[in-house]
């Protein structure tokens, strides 16, 4: 494993650890002040590393080997003997809406973390979106059929404003997935508005635009960009730039003779050409030389794409003019944090119902693979972008497990909904086998989800 994974892996596990503290403190505290009694509060599974046996209840707290997870274990008189005088504080005996208050209790802490952070970050920071402008537009797609056309700014969608990049993202792969349609709201560059409508009438394309990267493929523009000269940041060792001899602040400027005119050219031109040799000029210290390299070829989304495993220099800037600031109060920053967790929130359950009803593609499931590259990449971007991710994980923590899968705490939550309407728990046979097949279902997730990781990783 190379240190670029173990970098990405150190951050999966400072996330993984940080937001199931969140999760299970939440099933602690409720429980704490419910009045149930808590034995112990475990971050991590397996052999304990730290422990210590707290409080009047001399609860043990533990930090445990594998922190891929945690628990909370309540006093449960299923699980054993329990004395008399403590049989009021088991979870069996506690009224079935204190029960149901604990089981939400973990995601609703998550779904608040994630809230807290987003305040913060816009209290501090504002709101700052990259204006929807519309660059380059693919001949004979559907963004073309629609009219579309350079510049144009995206400045509405059914009818909702939006405030930039961000929202025209999620709007198009919520309405595209669903209807197959978008009514766009476009601005050109002299100030004059138009209607458009996009339209996917083919399941199965709208499906494809569902998949990783490929929404705008699909569909046949990408926003404007400001460029990013073709200078060489980061080289990856072993790979084919440095075999080349290339080296960090070279700046590229022609490959087979066919000048770089920015960074994305330069990706488009070695993309189309996986496992080609090619003359790749450059300058270094203002005098110009050349190299030859075998361009690599990896499988990304099931496409064979070319690469030389180099990062640009420079990040992306872009300039005010094609920025929406708004400085927000603390009381402003709270309502738009709260109304980000919830939009976020409802579009995972519409896009992983429709993922169940196969509108939505499987693909887009993620196991910790992919999770820990977004973990490393997101710290490596800096304590903005990392924060954006805690957020999106706490939250998708949050979602699923509201799921009504048994081993799940919605699973939980259906067993005590039954309970308080029949006026007595489920058999232990039932319960048992709602177990095995949450299981089951859980084990089918989490393989499809470590496929599609080996999948991207390794073709």
């Amino acid at each position: 494993m190379s240190a670029l994974w173990y970098g990405k892996l150190l951050w999966f596990l400072v996330a993984v650890s940080l937001l199931v503290t969140v999760h299970e403190f939440g099933h602690y505290w409720v429980a704490r002040r419910l009045g149930f009694k808590v034995l112990r509060f475990s971050v991590g599974f397996g052999r304990p590393l730290l422990k210590r046996v707290w409080g009047d209840d001399r609860t043990e707290y533990v930090l445990a080997a594998i922190p891929l997870g945690g628990y909370v274990k309540l006093l449960d008189e299923r699980e054993g003997n329990v004395a008399s005088d403590e049989l009021p504080r088991s979870f069996t005996r506690r009224p079935v809406w204190q029960r149901i208050v604990v089981l939400l209790a973990g995601p609703a802490f998550n779904i608040g973390f994630a809230v807290l952070l987003l305040w913060g970050m816009f209290w501090v920071s504002g709101l700052t979106e990259v204006r929807a402008i519309v660059g380059d537009v693919k001949v004979d797609s559907p963004a073309a059929a629609a009219g579309l056309a350079s510049g144009d700014e995206i400045v509405a969608l059914d009818g909702r404003p939006v405030s930039g990049q961000r929202d025209v993202l999620f709007g198009l792969l919520d309405d595209l997935s669903g209807s197959g349609r978008a009514a766009l709201t476009l601005r050109d560059a002299h100030g004059a508005t138009r209607s458009a409508a996009l339209v996917i009438a083919d399941a199965d394309a709208r499906r494809r635009l569902t998949e990783p990267n490929h929404l705008f493929e699909g569909i046949g523009f990408q926003f404007r960009q400001p460029p990013i000269p073709a200078v060489v940041g980061t080289v990856t060792p072993g790979g084919p730039a440095d075999r080349a001899g290339l080296r960090e602040g070279d700046e590229i400027v022609a490959i087979d003779g066919e000048p770089i005119a920015d960074f994305r050219a330069l990706v488009a031109r070695i993309s189309a050409a996986p496992g080609a040799s090619v003359a790749v000029a450059y300058r270094r210290g203002g005098a110009v030389a050349s190299t030859r390299l075998t361009i690599a070829s990896e499988l990304v989304d099931g496409r064979t794409i070319g690469r030389i495993q180099v990062t640009p220099a420079l990040r992306v800037e872009f300039p005010k003019s094609m920025l929406n600031h708004t400085d927000l109060s603390l009381f402003a920053a709270l309502g738009a944090a709260s109304r980000e967790a919830w939009d976020m929130t409802m579009l995972q359950a519409r896009l992983f119902t429709r993922m169940l009803l196969g509108q939505v593609s499987l693909k887009n499931l993620s196991g910790p693979l992919s999770i820990a590259e977004y973990a490393g990449e997101s710290a490596a971007a800096g304590f903005g972008a990392f924060v954006g991710f805690l957020v999106l994980i706490s939250l998708s923590l949050g979602f699923l497990n509201l799921l009504p899968i048994p081993i799940l705490d919605g699973g939980q939550i259906v067993f005590q909904l039954i309970e308080g309407a029949k006026g007595s728990p489920l058999s232990e046979r039932a319960q048992a086998l709602g177990q095995q097949l949450g299981i089951l279902l859980l084990l089918a997730l989490m393989g499809v989800a470590l496929f599609n990781d080996f999948a991207r990783q390794f073709g």
